[in-house]
């Protein structure tokens, strides 16, 4: 697998010479500073190559963009209001310019209103450092008592909103306020910061739309932007929910392999494939992860490889981001059968052979602690923990196969 790291560009902290350092070889990124539904121009592409291209002294870094992380669909896509006509037709133009530009593998992500949501992005572990966490009776006191979403409590267990209640009368104003926080911090290096009214009022568009018609939305969106990707050789691929369960009423329509054999049996085609989450799917304890890999092997277009460590076997749950080769992940499995999956690809002739990967979020330990990072979940020091680590697995793996 190729090894690459996510920068969030010239602003991001974390320098291309320490990525380098890192050990990675390739860079996922975004146009950050564009707002979703609008189109990506060539000169925009181009303008971020080049700053990949070179490092902080104007060295050649040797470092290409090869993912787009991502490519978002508009809120108004997902809906099939307001502009997501000219929003599609801006997506297929983005499409064309990154392929005319070398770039060919487009994620994106299906999830409506909120991206990724933690509860905790510094949960203190035993070993002293921090990782992000989600925990269902913290989002449901956020979910009933901050953001008064009508409704909430039928989303929750009795037992649970005992809890709940019970947690919420010990909060402090201050807790509260970070909770807030950390749960509508939006998108992961975007500018688009929400406030608890926003959420209310994105809520409110979603209202009359159900998991179904969602589904559908989401075949509609393909069926508008794969035939043009095939054409141009672009591997689209869809991050899963996360976490992989329904929250604050709305519905998630790429949470489990049932979702994704719909949607991608509906739109059968190359181009239209996965990014495999071990973080994300594993955040469930239904979802077999080497058994999705073995289903979608053909269409796992990108890899990130992330554990985490469940409190229960049950849906939903709460969870924390764990050590990459620790939690309830299988990560020297899923290492395998991706790597067996290469293998495959190779024999075959196949020019995507090769799957990119990247060591998805991090715990902040050493240094890192007292840094802040570009994002949440992405430390310097943690995710070059785990990318030794992977690189490590991978390297025994290729070893044994040798028989050395």
């Amino acid at each position: 697998m190729k090894q690459t790291w996510r920068w969030f560009g010239p602003d991001d902290p974390t320098s291309l010479d320490v990525i380098v350092q890192a050990g990675a070889r390739g860079i996922v990124s975004s146009l950050h500073h564009l707002e979703s539904g609008e189109a990506w121009s060539k000169s925009e592409i181009s303008k971020h190559q080049q700053e990949i291209a070179r490092f902080t002294n104007g060295a050649p870094s040797g470092l290409e963009w090869d993912v787009v992380e991502s490519l978002v669909v508009s809120e108004d896509i997902k809906r099939q209001s307001g502009d997501f006509k000219q929003h599609l037709e801006n997506y297929r133009i983005s499409l064309k310019n990154l392929a005319d530009s070398g770039i060919t593998t487009v994620c994106y992500n299906f999830m409506p209103v909120i991206d990724w949501t933690r509860t905790d992005l510094a949960h203190r572990l035993a070993s002293g450092g921090t990782a992000m966490r989600f925990d269902i009776v913290d989002f449901a006191v956020f979910d009933i008592f901050l953001l008064e979403r009508p409704g909430a409590r039928h989303d929750f267990s009795e037992e649970l909103l005992e809890t709940c209640e019970r947690r919420h009368a010990q909060m402090t104003d201050a807790e509260k306020s970070t909770l807030v926080q950390n749960i509508v911090a939006g998108l992961p290096g975007s500018n688009e910061k929400l406030t608890l009214d926003e959420v209310r009022g994105h809520l409110s568009q979603y209202a009359r739309i159900s998991r179904e018609q969602l589904a559908g939305h989401l075949v509609d969106f393909l069926g508008e932007v794969v035939p043009l990707a095939e054409r141009l050789g672009v591997r689209l691929c869809c991050h899963p929910d996360d976490p992989p369960f329904a929250l604050m009423g709305l519905p998630r329509v790429t949470s489990t392999a049932k979702d994704y054999r719909n949607f991608l049996n509906a739109v059968d085609s190359p181009a239209n494939g996965m990014t495999f989450c071990s973080g994300s799917f594993g955040a469930r304890h239904d979802n077999d992860l080497l058994a999705m890999i073995d289903e979608f092997a053909d269409k796992i277009h990108f890899a990130h490889l992330r554990a985490v460590k469940r409190d229960a076997d049950s849906v939903p749950c709460s969870f924390f981001e764990d050590e990459h080769l620790a939690g309830d992940i299988d990560m020297i499995a899923i290492v395998g059968a991706l790597m067996l999956e290469e293998k495959r690809r190779k024999r075959e002739g196949r020019s995507d052979h090769q799957i990119p990967m990247r060591p998805d979020h991090g715990q902040d330990i050493a240094d890192d602690l007292g840094r802040k990072g570009a994002q949440p979940g992405y430390p310097v020091i943690g995710r070059l923990k785990g990318l030794a680590e992977l690189r490590g697995v991978m390297s025994a793996l290729q070893h044994a196969e040798c028989g050395l």
